[in-house]
């Protein structure tokens, strides 16, 4: 009985061990991570927290807090707003694809129109070794979520006019 129980005892550690280091979903990530402040509060706003956490995948180009900076002053606060709430999902939605395209995968997409789950596409170059989303670079890669990838971006991304 005592092999049992500690065998038992044994499972349930290791399996807690295994759910401590096991990543969160996007939204757990970028939370855990002062670096996506703005972008956190943005999602939130937006009330895209429930879907970026669900089963996804999902691949998300993550503006960085100084990225949301570059923005004209003001902008961030006003698309805070609820008001703005349809601009604000509008845009986020321009940094999320469908599926988890991982960095080695880039190659393949290298002068390619990527379709967005805001509908519109973005465009991925590769150019000497360095990968851009439309404008913005691509400063880190393949940031593991349970349900997908997160790729760093120095900008925000914004959607064409409709």
């Amino acid at each position: 009985m005592k092999k049992f129980l500690s065998l038992g005892l044994a499972a349930i550690i290791a399996s807690s061990v295994v759910a401590q280091t096991a990543p969160g979903t996007i939204v757990d990530v970028a939370a855990g991570n002062s670096t996506f402040k703005t972008l956190v509060a943005a999602v939130t706003a937006a009330d895209l927290v429930g879907t970026l956490s669900s089963e996804g995948p999902f691949t998300v180009f993550a503006p960085t807090n100084a990225a949301f900076n570059k923005l004209p002053a003001g902008t961030v606060s006003s698309l805070l707003k609820p008001e703005n709430k349809d601009q604000l999902v509008s845009i986020l939605t321009y940094h999320v694809v469908a599926g988890k395209v991982l960095s080695g995968d880039v190659v393949k997409l290298n002068g390619q129109n990527v379709k967005t789950v805001n509908g519109a596409s973005v465009r991925v170059t590769v150019k000497n070794g360095k990968v851009m989303v439309n404008n913005a670079n691509v400063t880190a890669v393949d940031v593991e979520a349970s349900n997908g990838v997160i790729h760093v971006i120095d900008s925000v991304l914004l959607p064409p006019a409709k």
